[in-house]
């Protein structure tokens, strides 16, 4: 596995650090908390213009012929700018799956809308729960789906989801128009307006196999380690950057050994972040199943991005705390997104049973 980046993938992710600096004003988290969107339209439209939602998928079906790491490198540069975005739920939770385990009907239909600018988001199965969320039952040609998807990001957003439901037992993923559900708003510290998303007799024509369930699950969560890893980046580059400026005793609290040992210990914690997330992103863009990378990964990095945060407020003191900094922002979404698609006790369980490990 090679993690250096090519000439293109430099690009992408220099691009895009670039223009989402240049709109943190306005649509950033500080900027959009008030918009019942949860994300900036305006910027969304540049974002299609710029071919991000296509990146990931082939150039046969509306895209843009690169992979899951290159796209990932967006989604890590979102995290660093803090700007919240259907583009990972849209690309990484509902796209990857009909890309990967979906028939050329559903990819040409699919994966060409969103490409487009057609703002979807997934319902994976509850982490917690397996066993609960909507159940699908046959109704002629197609599917009727009953129950409830919990904390399904900004559904309240998008046009259509990729709902995962027992059909018989199995778990299957059906396309649903946002239109025929009931969504019900949550109040979070999650930056991605995650919903209650109820569904009563909704009719579904579309259906992927159990493979896209797991996939969902999987590239979300990848996809998130990503966005963690630039948001913890950024909490680095801003705690350097206050222990530079700020002074007590006459000099740069920097200086200080003790400041110093948090800085060194936050650049372990985002360096060793980077490696573990890109590891398992690679292999899934490579086509591997990657299970247990994926799960090593959303453990480490969940865990390690608050660890980062918590260090962040030591050096910073109580100015990280105040409405006015962005460091509460941060440890706002470390601790969402340390709990989507499953936390690090999850995953680790997920391990050990994989690995058959008995806990004694």
């Amino acid at each position: 596995m090679n993690l250096g980046l090519s000439e293109d993938q430099e690009l992408i992710a220099s691009t895009a650090r670039e223009l989402l600096e240049s709109r943190t004003a306005t649509a950033g988290a500080r900027a959009v908390d008030a918009d019942p969107a949860g994300y900036s339209v305006a910027l969304w439209k540049e974002m299609v213009d710029l071919g991000w939602p296509g990146l990931a998928f082939p150039e046969d079906f509306g895209g843009v012929g690169g992979d899951f790491l290159d796209v990932c490198l967006l989604f890590e540069q979102l995290g660093y700018a803090l700007v919240p975005s259907p583009l990972l739920t849209s690309v990484a939770c509902a796209g990857m799956p009909v890309a990967r385990f979906g028939t050329d009907a559903q990819k040409e239909r699919w994966l060409g809308a969103i490409a487009e600018g057609h703002v979807v988001t997934a319902a994976p199965p509850p982490w917690d729960r397996p066993g609960d969320g909507p159940v699908a039952a046959p109704d002629g040609d197609g599917f009727t789906l009953n129950g409830t998807a919990t904390f399904v990001p900004f559904a309240a957003s998008a046009e259509s989801l990729l709902v995962a439901a027992r059909l018989d037992g199995e778990p299957r993923a059906f396309w649903v128009d946002a239109s025929a559900v009931t969504i019900r708003p949550l109040d979070t510290v999650g930056l991605d307006r995650p919903c209650h998303v109820e569904l009563a007799d909704v009719r579904a024509d579309d259906a992927l196999g159990p493979e896209a369930v797991q996939a969902m699950a999987r590239f979300g969560a990848a996809a998130v380690c990503a966005e963690m890893v630039g948001g913890a980046q950024r909490v680095l580059d801003l705690t350097v950057a206050y222990a530079t400026e700020r002074e007590q005793f006459g000099k740069p609290i920097g200086s200080f050994q003790a400041v110093q040992h948090h800085c060194a210990d936050m650049a372990i914690d985002v360096l060793g972040s980077r490696f573990i997330a890109y590891e398992a992103i690679w292999l899934l863009a490579s086509g591997r199943d990657a299970a247990d990378e994926v799960s090593m990964a959303k453990a480490w990095v969940s865990e390690a991005y608050e660890r980062v945060c918590a260090l962040g407020h030591q050096v910073h003191g109580a100015i990280g705390f105040t409405a006015e900094h962005d460091l509460h922002l941060f440890s706002r979404h470390a601790t969402s997104a340390a709990l989507a698609f499953g936390d690090g006790d999850q995953h680790y369980d997920a391990l050990a049973a994989a690995l058959d490990v008995q806990d004694t």
